[in-house]
């Protein structure tokens, strides 16, 4: 499905970054922008082309708000419309949802992100998604005077005082879920190594909050005929399965090498039928599929996922044709429909002819509330 993906603030306009690298013209990657208060911070971006980069709010004088959400609010209510404009000369009516990446416990993008997800939904009949990234407990604390962590660069810096970084994300949460069709939250606490800090693992994380957005987003968005889906996923099966009453989903995402086979017909045996012979072992093909399947299930999920279960379940399997292996897509999405649950299990598939791997996606929503978010929100009970 095509996609105009937005990054608001500091941590969404990185995240878009990082995508817009990895996914470089990618068909899913309808548009791209990046919109922030903080001059520096857009300057420092890399992949989104500068006139797709948009700096408002000349009230914060060309710097962050270091976390003031009223004034960020204010911003976002007088900015909306224009930075509705600034995306004009990518076509956005071609877009089938919008996806904004915000880090919820910010100021400038966490307070833009809901008057902006209400502007686009005025604008343009799709659904408009959030991708929100949970700041860890840590981020809330004091830190001492001369405390410093290492940076990805090898200096030192101050950790950041975000003493409101909680009560910034509850607010922004509760806002969202009134204004987006769905809120993929990503939870960075749940994704730290021992002894890791968020500067340390930065662009670690934004690397995976990229990689399940192009795996969601870019299933079956292929130009290549021999990449064409025997389920073809699209808009709609993303809407159904994740709902537009501004439910939390989750997303999971494994992938297993495999050797692409040395005689593979152009649809792939397995896949399609074919009478060409593609030397792929059924059972090494089914060990695959399964074994994905459930990495992606029961693996790290964006956020946490209770006691695994879901009201809907949409399940992508994809890689060379020839493994995808249709008795073992079924007899997985079968074991997915108890894992998790789910009435109804939504499918599609994407092959990648020249792929040397096997992955599958789970994206699960009407979840239980995740405890991260559920500490979040009693930040301001």
């Amino acid at each position: 499905m095509r996609v105009h993906v937005i990054g608001l603030g500091g941590a969404g306009g990185r995240i878009a970054d990082r995508l817009a690298a990895d996914s470089d013209g990618d068909r899913f990657l309808q548009g791209v922008n990046a919109f922030d208060t903080d001059a520096a911070a857009l300057d420092a971006l890399r992949s989104v082309d500068e006139s797709r980069r948009y700096r408002f709010g000349d009230a914060a004088g060309g710097g962050g708000l270091d976390g003031d959400l009223h004034a960020a609010r204010r911003l976002g209510d007088a900015h909306a419309g224009e930075l509705g404009r600034a995306m004009d000369d990518q076509r956005p009516s071609l877009a089938e949802a919008f996806v904004l990446v915000v880090g919820l416990g910010g100021g400038a993008g966490a307070g833009v992100a809901p008057a902006l997800a209400e502007e686009l939904t005025r604008l343009y009949d799709v659904p408009v998604y959030a991708v929100g990234i949970l700041p860890t407990p840590a981020e809330s604390e004091p830190s001492e005077p001369d405390s410093t962590r290492a940076t990805g660069e090898g200096s030192g810096e101050r950790p950041p005082d975000r003493p409101l970084a909680e009560k910034n994300a509850a607010r922004t949460l509760d806002a969202l879920s009134d204004r987006c069709a769905a809120i993929f939250p990503f939870d960075n606490g749940r994704w730290l190594r021992p002894g890791e800090t968020i500067a340390d693992a930065r662009d670690r994380l934004n690397g995976v909050v990229a990689e399940r957005l192009a795996a969601l987003f870019g299933a079956g968005e292929s130009d290549d005929a021999a990449s064409t889906p025997q389920q073809v996923l699209d808009a709609s099966d993303v809407a159904r399965a994740v709902g537009d009453d501004g439910e939390i989903a989750a997303v999971g995402h494994a992938t297993q090498a495999v050797e692409p086979p040395e005689s593979e017909s152009r649809f792939g045996l397995g896949l399609f039928g074919s009478s060409e012979s593609a030397e792929v072992d059924t059972s090494a093909a089914v060990s695959a599929i399964e074994t994905t399947i459930r990495k992606a299930a029961r693996g790290k999920n964006t956020v946490e996922v209770p006691e695994g279960r879901a009201d809907r379940t949409l399940l992508v399997v994809g890689g060379p044709p020839a493994w995808l292996n249709r008795e073992a897509i079924a007899d997985g999405r079968r074991w997915l429909a108890d894992e998790t649950g789910s009435g109804a299990i939504l499918s599609g598939d994407a092959p990648v002819p020249d792929g040397d791997e096997v992955f599958a996606l789970v994206v699960r929503s009407g979840i239980d509330e995740p405890a991260r978010v559920r500490e979040i929100r009693e930040s301001i009970a």
